[in-house]
């Protein structure tokens, strides 16, 4: 299965997707960005990251979820200085709200990563709109349904019919099952065991584990964990991971992908 975005098709292996947070709240503050941006991104790009993805609030459970005007305040300036220092880049904006992902698409950002689902309703309208490649995720943060494969399979199918239905490119598609967005920490480790499980949706998919709190003890510590979940990915065949620690997570790829 392939996945497209700015004209690059990627279809075999495990490939690299650099976080940049343009907040002050994001969990892990080694990713946080405050006027060194650019620098930031060049380094995860000569690290290896083949997408950039900036996000402008933090999604931890918890926290309380700034203004769409807020969160474009931070992001879309982020866009437009990476996009003139990286015209070749490739750009993805973390936003669940469609206004925002439109002025980003607009000033050159190349995709949208969706950790709502479509909770917008408008966001698959915006992405067809500018041609642009999406990345949805399933999110289980107070579902009701007890059986998670089930509730993620009929939630990431929702989401890619509505998609599709607005015009969006299956190929500029790309699935991520939500780990660490469901309702315990052994609903996220049997999620990871059995990935691969949701490629039977038909899409290419997306791991994001990095440093998250499932892995256990404090966030600076949780790059070897990490790792180690970047393995299982290459394992299962996963065509991207979303990490902060690019040039570490591209070794592990690298050696276990020969």
């Amino acid at each position: 299965m392939k996945f497209i975005v700015k004209g690059t098709e990627f279809e075999n292996g495990t490939h690299v997707m650099g976080i940049l947070n343009a907040n002050t709240t994001s969990f892990f503050a080694l990713s946080r960005v405050d006027g060194d941006i650019v620098e930031k991104a060049g380094k995860m790009l000569r690290d290896g990251a083949e997408i950039i993805d900036v996000g402008g609030q933090s999604t931890v459970p918890g926290q309380v979820k700034v203004s769409a005007l807020e969160e474009a305040s931070r992001v879309l300036p982020a866009v437009e200085q990476l996009r003139e220092a990286y015209p070749h880049a490739i750009i993805s904006v973390d936003t669940f709200y469609s206004n925002v992902a439109d002025e980003a698409l607009s000033l050159g950002a190349d995709m949208i990563n969706d950790v709502s689902c479509l909770e917008d309703k408008f966001m698959a309208e915006v992405v067809a709109k500018h041609g642009a490649s999406i990345c949805v995720m399933h999110n289980r943060r107070g579902s009701k349904n007890k059986d998670m494969w089930l509730d993620k399979e009929l939630g990431l199918m929702k989401a890619t019919t509505t998609l599709k239905r607005a015009g969006v490119d299956r190929d500029k598609i790309i699935l991520d099952g939500g780990i660490g967005f469901n309702l315990s920490k052994d609903e996220d480790w049997a999620l990871l065991e059995s990935y691969n499980r949701l490629e039977d949706l038909g899409y290419p998919l997306l791991l994001g584990t990095s440093r998250k709190s499932f892995l256990g003890g404090e966030v600076e510590s949780r790059l070897s964990a990490t790792l180690d979940t970047t393995r299982l990915a290459v394992r299962q065949g996963v065509l991207f991971v979303r990490v902060h620690d690019v040039k570490e997570n591209k070794m592990i790829i690298d050696l276990y992908q020969k």
